[in-house]
């Protein structure tokens, strides 16, 4: 624990001398990340960025409101269907989200807006079929 500031020390030179001090005991040398730069340099600025490191880091999906979680769920139905082995994969994928998406839009849960329609289960084979036959 740091100690108390001794009166008539200004707090600039004060923090200074107790940042040289742990910098000679070493207290800095293998801190995690130490000599790698910062993943989000380039990003734009998020001012919820603890949080979504947070949920990310403890796979707290399941604590989202219920629009949000069926949301994701959809993108990640549709993300999975490029690595569906056939049409009917495809399918067994797709149509229990979309029966989930069905029956929030006639009765929305609480929480944000679902923001999203029904997935066309038939456009989505098309799509997968088209990209087999192109590959």
């Amino acid at each position: 624990m740091t100690e108390r500031k001794p009166p008539g020390i200004s707090f600039e030179s004060w923090t200074d001398r107790q940042i040289r001090e742990a910098e000679q005991r070493g207290a800095f040398a293998e801190l995690p990340g130490f000599g790698k730069p910062l993943s989000e340099l380039d990003q734009p600025y998020d001012e919820l960025w603890w949080i979504r490191r947070k949920m990310a880091s403890e796979n707290m999906t399941a604590m989202l409101p219920p629009a949000l979680a069926l949301r994701k769920e959809a993108e990640d139905a549709l993300a999975a269907v490029a690595a569906a082995p056939s049409e009917r994969a495809v399918r067994a994928l797709l149509e229990p989200v979309d029966e989930k998406i069905a029956a929030a839009l006639l009765r929305p849960p609480p929480g944000p807006p679902l923001g999203r329609g029904r997935i066309d289960v038939e456009e989505a084979v098309r799509q997968w079929r088209e990209a087999r036959g192109a590959a």
